[in-house]
């Protein structure tokens, strides 16, 4: 289920970000504003970009995706849902007690999740294991993971990232979801992690930065992540908060907060096609 066309990755994207709110609306729990900004990033990966088969979820072949940013699944299971991994009507199951869609990505119960995330920092640790094992398996598939702007303040990210440089692991590509928000205010205020190209750049990193929400630019972004060789690439892709709904848009207080009925409705008809 490949798509190519922008126009249609676009209406995709509509698709993935309707199924953010209906999730997070019927938990009445989640977080949706980095739901949305990631939005656009994990639709092209999981339409465009994976090689994976939502047939055979556990494919030994597949590529590889890790949500460090658990607290976000929302957005993924929407792109797993409308992919074909589960029914997008389980989306409405959300938090529920007995759902196997909880607030974080569980490997172990959710068809098409490649590694269980949640606590923050930990995810590009798991990446760079899953790249190693695909070298040492002399394996062709790729690793990406999606890291949050407010996420790369934890140290344990550094310590991957240097490993990631160490042994020349350019099959993985880190995404950073840069949309300057996290719970308690922006990032320069909690404890900037600017400049973020820099940085990454310093622990050999190839960079890239795109918009995140333009279709074209994220598609050329991971095409040139691909033909880098001897080193990691990191894509900061520069997003906003809640993107897609008006009311949510470069908003704080919606990290972690769930429309009334009002609200519900409002988001729903501005994603309508």
């Amino acid at each position: 289920m490949k798509i190519d066309d922008v126009k249609e990755l676009e209406k995709m994207a509509k698709e993935v970000r309707k199924g953010i709110i209906e999730a997070v609306y019927n938990a009445q729990s989640g977080h949706p504003g980095g739901s949305l900004s990631v939005a656009d990033i994990l639709t092209v990966l999981y339409f465009n970009e994976l090689h994976i088969d939502e047939k055979n979820p556990k494919w030994e072949d597949r590529d590889r995706m890790v949500l460090s940013k658990g607290h976000c699944s929302p957005a993924l299971y929407s792109c797993l849902a409308n992919r074909g991994f589960f029914p997008v009507e389980d989306l409405k199951t959300f938090r529920k007690l007995d759902s196997y869609l909880q607030g974080h990505p569980d490997m172990n119960k959710i068809p098409g999740v490649d590694m269980t995330t949640g606590s923050l920092g930990q995810g590009l640790s798991a990446a760079v294991g899953m790249a190693i094992a695909g070298k040492m398996d002399k394996k062709d598939y790729r690793v990406y993971c999606v890291l949050g702007d407010g996420e790369i303040e934890e140290g344990q990210i550094w310590e991957a990232a240097m490993s990631a440089k160490k042994y020349a692991l350019d099959n993985l590509c880190v995404i950073v979801d840069n949309n300057n928000l996290q719970i308690d205010g922006t990032v320069e205020e909690v404890m900037s992690p600017y400049p973020i190209d820099e940085k990454f750049k310093s622990f050999g990193f190839e960079m890239i930065k795109i918009d995140g929400h333009n279709m074209q630019e994220i598609l050329d972004a991971f095409d040139v992540a691909k033909h880098v060789k001897g080193k990691p690439v990191c894509i900061i892709a520069k997003t906003i908060k809640g993107k897609g709904v008006s009311f949510m848009e470069n908003q704080v207080g919606w990290h972690g907060k769930a429309p009334n009925e009002e609200q519900y409705k409002i988001a729903m008809h501005e994603l309508k096609d």
